[in-house]
Parts: structure tokens; sequence; C-alpha cells
């Protein structure tokens, strides 16, 4: 079975320089999409553009600053004619422990998790509902569902994140039901995001509850498989979408188990 086919889709991946957001701008530009790439390291971005082809547009951007996100589209407008579908991808993690979590660390998991989500959304939207069609992939993560001890800060701004979403795919579908805003979950991932985390680098530990690690103890996926999946939701999907299967089921059994 052939993979989607994006030949006539322009996308932007933000985050694009390693790990996923590399990973999807090289599937989208092998089933022939136009790719605006952005991401702050000029090197790497390069890098990848340079693997992406000849319709690969390289933007070195940070998407925390408002402004610079509106560069990213006016780039690719400029390049391509249009947007068709806008992929926020950049996220940072953390690992410290609730009562250590500082202000400071608290406003880099809101600003880098997001902020820079809410400032591709409100960027790119008007030109969507202009066109009447369209798409917005935000990348979560299972601990946005499922939070851990030591990633807490992490996993609140991943929630608030996805509460973004969730709340302004309803607002769409009332008045562009065309424009669809879908949130991919991925797990355990095998990339340098751990490295580039605030604190200390953690392991999931044999004391949390077993019903938590039915969730986040699946298999650890390549930064490859996860971009085939977040590729087939960026070109169909509506809702939310799990990279690891069967692992929604695991999530709303997790959910029902929690005292209330």
């Amino acid at each position: 079975m052939s993979n989607p086919d994006f030949s006539d889709q322009v996308v932007v991946v933000t985050g694009a320089s390693g790990g996923v957001g590399a990973a999807t701008a090289e599937e989208l530009a092998r089933r022939g999409a136009s790719v605006v790439l952005a991401a702050r390291r000029a090197g790497p971005l390069a890098e990848v553009a340079g693997r992406c082809g000849k319709q690969a547009h390289a933007v070195v951007a940070d998407v925390t600053k408002r402004d610079d996100v509106q560069r990213i589209f006016d780039e690719a407008v400029a390049k391509f004619g249009r947007v068709d579908i806008w992929i926020n991808n950049v996220g940072r993690g953390i690992g410290r422990s609730l009562l250590e979590i500082t202000d400071d660390d608290v406003d880099a998991m809101i600003r880098d998790n997001m902020k820079s989500v809410l400032y591709g959304m409100q960027v790119v939207t008007p030109h969507l509902q202009a066109r009447g069609t369209g798409a917005i992939v935000n990348v979560s993560s299972l601990l946005g569902r499922t939070p851990l001890p030591p990633r807490a800060a992490y996993a609140a701004a991943k929630a608030a994140m996805m509460s973004l979403s969730e709340a302004f795919r309803i607002e769409l579908a009332g008045s562009h039901p065309n424009i669809r805003v879908v949130v991919v979950y991925p797990g355990r991932i095998a990339t340098d995001f751990g490295h580039n985390a605030l604190g200390e680098r953690t392991r999931d530990g044999g004391k949390l509850p077993a019903e938590v690690l039915s969730v986040i103890g699946g298999a650890t996926q390549t930064a490859e498989e996860v971009a085939q999946v977040l590729c087939d939701a960026a070109l169909n999907s509506r809702g939310d979408v799990y990279t690891q299967p069967g692992v929604f089921a695991r999530v709303r059994e997790y959910l029902e188990k929690q005292p209330g």
C-alpha cells in the first residue's frame, strides 16, 4: 500500500532541524510536498533541507517569538504561494520534582510547549480561513494525558496545549468545518529530546503506579516511525492521533481509574 500523496500540499514544519521534525520534513518531501522547515539551528536545518530537495525552503527562526513565526508564514507564502498544513512540532522537556520547579521553569515550559503552538495557530489560521480548507497539526506527548512526577511541568504545559487545541477545534468546527485541528500524541521516541531538557535526565522508575506504566511503557519508537503516523494524520485525520497502536485504550483505562 502506497503512502498518501502530498504532491499538491505546502507544509510548514517547526522544530525541523532534528528528531521528529527532521524526519517529518524528509517524509513529507518523499511524498511530494513542498516543505518549509523552521528551526533555530542554521547548520542542522540546512542539512535537513538539503536532504528534502529542491521543494524545500529553510527558515532560521525561534518559534517562541511571535514575529519569527509570522516571518515563517510570510516566507512560505512568498516561496510557494500558500500554506496548506502547519505542523507545530517544537517542544522542550524538564526533569525536576514538583517542589523544585522554579518560576523560570514554568515560564520556559509554557513558552516552549504552549506559546510556540499558540503563535503558529494564530498566524496561519486567517490564511486557512480565507481559503476555506487546511490543517493545523500540534505535536503533544502521552505525558499530556498521563503525567509523570519528575516531568510534571512539561506534562502540564502539554496538557494546556492540548486544551487550547481542543477548544479551537470546536470553535472552527462551527464556522470552518474543512479546517482540521489535529493533536498527535507520541510516547517514547529515540531522539535527543531528553538531552535538551531542563534539569536532570530522568528515567521512568519502578515505583510508578502500574496503570501509568501501562500507558507510557510501550515500545520506544524511532523518529521515522512517528513521522509516518504524523504525516498520515496531517493529510487525513481529525481530532487526536496516537502514534503507538492501542495506546488510546490504555489512556482511557488510566483516566477511568483516577479517583473523583
